[in-house]
């Protein structure tokens, strides 16, 4: 009966540290896996300002512009792919160390390049905004926010964000 009782105690404790090995490896992949989600969501190009408002602005008066910094605060160069709006009546340029990319507008408006612009580590860079408050024409009046995208190869794409209300 002993050693019937030391079988089954050495099983249960066999069983036991298997499951144990297990959980552990399954822990571990699960937070590798969450490590290197975080990493891919993390971009390294980070702008001074997302947002902006123009406040009240009158289509009469034609386009007005906004200059939003960029700057990679990574340990690489980082490569800005494309550039580009939410809107037709939005431009956006992309001005680096390696000159003047753009402007580029709307996906579907016109034919949207790759930029392949390297911006270097703790490298300012700028994005030239224009917004035309006539576009729309009459109906284009009252509040609007649109969006400017970056995507890179650094992770998550950088976007950068304007109101402004738009009066006759």
């Amino acid at each position: 009966m002993k050693t019937k009782d030391i079988l089954i105690a050495l099983f249960i404790s066999i069983v036991a540290l298997g499951a144990l090995i297990v959980t552990n490896n399954i822990s571990q992949n699960k937070k590798s896996q969450e490590n290197q989600e975080n990493k891919l969501s993390e971009s390294f190009l980070v702008a001074q300002e997302k947002t902006f408002d123009f406040g009240t602005i009158s289509m009469a008066k034609g386009p007005v512009t906004h200059e939003y910094v960029i700057t990679n605060t990574g340990g690489r160069a980082t490569l800005v792919r494309t550039l580009y709006t939410s809107c037709m009546c939005t431009q956006a340029a992309l001005q680096t160390a390696e000159g003047t990319f753009g402007p580029f507008g709307m996906p579907g408006h016109g034919f949207i390049p790759a930029i392949n612009a390297a911006i270097n580590p703790q490298e300012q860079s700028r994005v030239i905004v224009t917004f035309d408050p006539a576009a729309h024409g009459p109906a284009g009046v009252g509040k609007i926010g649109r969006s400017i995208i970056l995507e890179n190869d650094s992770g998550a794409p950088v976007e950068l964000r304007f109101t402004a209300n738009v009066t006759p």
